[in-house]
Formats: structure tokens, sequence, C-alpha cells
């Protein structure tokens, strides 16, 4: 018989909860208060007598937010989209496949996952560079494919040795050519770990900030990390439109993991338990 959570529990949650959320509350109360309220005694206070929207109406107004916007998720999602589908190609191959240096591939993919973008950043940008893909949408892609597809790989690698091989036997008894099998059988059972992958490779590829500042210098291309960060100036820090900017952005992606949390808890357990 399951135990009851007791309220010491509740309590410790709570408190957990809390320390979570924390660093996301201040930002968001002091997105709507008044620039005077940011400074001085009054910036510790947590609540507002004067709140007011002119942070977020000056992020719109003043810099060109709604372009860095765009920027990131043009860059983010053609990266989720190709990276997740080599990956799921490259992933069932390791997973369902017999071939010799299996393991040597999938302990590769892990070390360059591992690898740190300073160390990366140089001979990238050298790439970049000599192909003309700096201030582009490409320049971002192909280096988000370091961290992205070592990801994806390593996500998916255990979603699809959880699917049962009786499945796969029978289908090439049943005819099915390899392809077949895969896209009929194979991926179909490893949709829910597909759709979890590509949350995760989604939200990284939005947050990423090194290679997105180093590569694209022009305000045209910047994504929304670079362009939160350069909003201060040479005297002044717009701490206002900084926390409502961060609002912004971040709002849509704890919307999208709300209305796909189920999903996504269901993706990362299916590929944990032992059937």
């Amino acid at each position: 018989m399951q135990k009851k959570a007791g309220p010491l529990f509740y309590l410790f949650l709570l408190v957990f909860v809390f320390f979570v959320m924390f660093p996301f509350l201040w930002v968001l109360l002091s997105s709507i208060k008044p620039l005077s309220e940011l400074f001085g005694d009054k910036a510790f206070n947590w609540f507002t007598s004067h709140p007011t929207l002119k942070s977020y109406v000056s992020v719109f107004v003043n810099y060109p937010f709604l372009r860095y916007l765009w920027n990131s998720t043009v860059v983010a999602t053609i990266t989720t989209v190709y990276t997740v589908f080599v990956a799921a190609f490259a992933a069932y191959a390791i997973a369902r496949l017999q071939f010799k240096g299996k393991t040597v591939i999938l302990g590769l993919v892990l070390a360059v996952s591992m690898f740190p973008q300073i160390a990366t950043i140089s001979p990238i940008y050298m790439f970049v560079k000599t192909f003309g893909l700096t201030n582009s949408y490409l320049g971002l892609i192909i280096p988000y494919t370091t961290f992205a597809l070592p990801l994806s790989i390593w996500l998916l690698v255990t979603f699809f040795r959880k699917i049962p091989f009786d499945l796969e036997e029978a289908a090439k008894m049943d005819g099915a050519t390899p392809m077949q099998t895969y896209f009929k059988v194979i991926l179909p059972l490893a949709v829910p770990g597909v759709f979890t992958t590509s949350i995760l490779v989604f939200i990284a590829a939005w947050n990423e900030f090194l290679f997105a500042l180093t590569i694209n210098t022009a305000e045209k291309y910047k994504t929304v990390p670079v362009g939160i960060a350069m909003f201060q100036g040479q005297y002044t820090i717009p701490w206002g439109e900084i926390s409502a900017a961060t609002v912004v952005v971040t709002v849509p992606l704890v919307i999208m993991v709300l209305l796909f949390q189920r999903r996504i808890v269901s993706g990362l357990t299916s590929g944990s338990i032992k059937e």
C-alpha cells in the first residue's frame, strides 16, 4: 500500500519550488517596476505600488526585439528538425544494427558533446568565415550541430534500445524492407522519445549564446540571448528592459513545457523503464 505524503513533505516541496522559481519571480516583478524603484532602497522591495508596462513597450519600440525573436525561432527550429531527423537514423543504426565499433562511435558522440564551446569556437569560426557564412542563419545552424546532434543521438539511442526486437523480426518476416520497418514500425513507437529530444534540442539552440555572439555580429542576424546582452549601453544598464525581454523569451518556453509536460515525461520515462 502506497504511503501518503505528510505535511512536512509538502513544506519542503513548497520551499524547493520557491527557491527554483525565485530568479524568475524576481525578474518578473522587476520588469513591471518603475525605473525609480529598480535602484536604491526600493530595489529590494518585492512588490511595487505603481506597476507599469513601460519596460515591455520599450523593448519592442526602442530595440529590434521582434527581429531577435524571429532569428532565434528560425535557427532553433531548423536546427531541431534536421538534427533530430539525422540523429534518428544514426541512433537506430547504433541501437538496432550489429556492426563493429558501435561502442566506440557512441563514446565519441558522448565525448564531442562534452567539449567546452570555448575550445571549439576558434576552428568553427575560421570554417564559417572561410565559406562566407558569418552573419547568416546557416552560419549558426552548422555550429549548433556540434552540441545538438550528439545530444539527439545520445537520447534517441536509449529510446530505440527499449523497443522490442520481436516487432522488427515480425516486420521482416512479413517482407518489409529495413526502411519500411524503420518508418512504419520503429519510428512510430519512438515518437515520445523523438518529441522529448526535439523539445530539449530546441531549448538548447534557443538559449545558445557564445556561437551566436561570435559568428553573427550584424544586428540583422542577432539572436535573442545576444540581443538582450547588447541592451546595455556604455554608461547605463537598462535593467527594466532586460527583465522585460527575459520574461518575454522565457514565457513561451514555460508554456510549451507545461502544455507538453505529459509527453515529455512519457518520453523520458519510456527510455528508462525496462520492458
